[in-house]
């Protein structure tokens, strides 16, 4: 008889690992600083998030996700949106999109669209930066504004990219949330997608609850931890003690929801 294969593992001078996850085998990249850490030490990345995505999204709906990165969350969403519903996931970097196409490979999603392409409120080309894979750093947090050198990429408006159907936007674009929400502002009208984006960027906060207010969404307030003491992995180390993500749930004003647990931001 055949002598059995050993099990295959991924090269020791590469800058991937694997990790079996709460939703799944997962490849990330070793040097990274927040999702590719928080994957190999708890087995899931930002827990709270998951727990807001549990709420607004059903099976049947269409999920945009803008800044998929590796797919941390993209492969819950492909589940929860089982039987019958998509996720169209995007990410502008080119090795990361290429882990990210892994991932939704290695967990077998036939209901993700993978689409390197980055979003804003034109069509046309952007330039996004290339980390070195093989140096620590924060390969999620990647911004796209002012780049001088890069390789170039698709730029595309929400609008644009053929959607039939979108029940929930997801937008975690570093800094250019605003361009993607006016490029996607005829899809947002048609079809009033709950909206939960990254709101980290003081400076233009005042520009997004505005342009979400004329478009008469109520606006709340989403700061999930990091670290959660229920992790996959039972770790009760907290790599990151009191680091929080600033985001936003924005939600059709006519639809009656009510969100409890959670600051609602108003005009003066």
């Amino acid at each position: 008889m055949p002598s059995p294969r050993p099990p295959a593992v991924l090269p020791a001078e590469g800058f991937n690992e694997i990790a079996s996850c709460r939703h799944g085998p997962m490849l990330f990249n070793k040097n990274d600083q927040y999702v590719g850490a928080s994957l190999r030490k708890y087995g899931e990345f930002s827990p709270d998030e998951s727990q807001m995505f549990r709420q607004i999204v059903r099976p049947g709906m269409t999920v945009v996700e803008a800044g998929a990165n590796i797919g941390a969350h993209t492969i819950e969403l492909s589940r929860l949106v089982e039987p019958g519903g998509a996720v169209v996931a995007i990410e502008p970097q080119r090795l990361v999109f290429q882990t990210l196409c892994a991932n939704v490979a290695l967990n077998s999603r036939p209901n993700v669209l993978a689409l390197q392409i980055a979003v804003g409120a034109e069509d046309g080309t952007i330039l996004v930066p290339v980390l070195p894979p093989g140096q620590f750093g924060n390969f999620g947090g990647v911004s796209l504004t002012n780049v001088q050198q890069g390789e170039s990429v698709s730029l595309r408006r929400l609008d644009t990219i053929g959607l039939a159907h979108c029940h929930v936007i997801k937008l975690d674009v570093e800094g250019m949330e605003v361009e993607a929400l006016r490029g996607a502002e005829a899809l947002i009208a048609r079809h009033r997608p709950t909206i939960y984006a990254e709101n980290d960027r003081e400076e233009r906060t005042m520009e997004m609850l505005s342009l979400l207010w004329s478009w008469n969404y109520k606006v709340f307030v989403h700061t999930p931890p990091l670290y959660s003491p229920a992790n996959f992995a039972g770790d009760p180390e907290n790599l990151w003690p009191g680091i929080v993500s600033l985001n936003i749930l924005c939600l059709p004003a006519e639809r009656a929801v009510v969100v409890k647990g959670l600051e609602e931001l108003t005009p003066e």
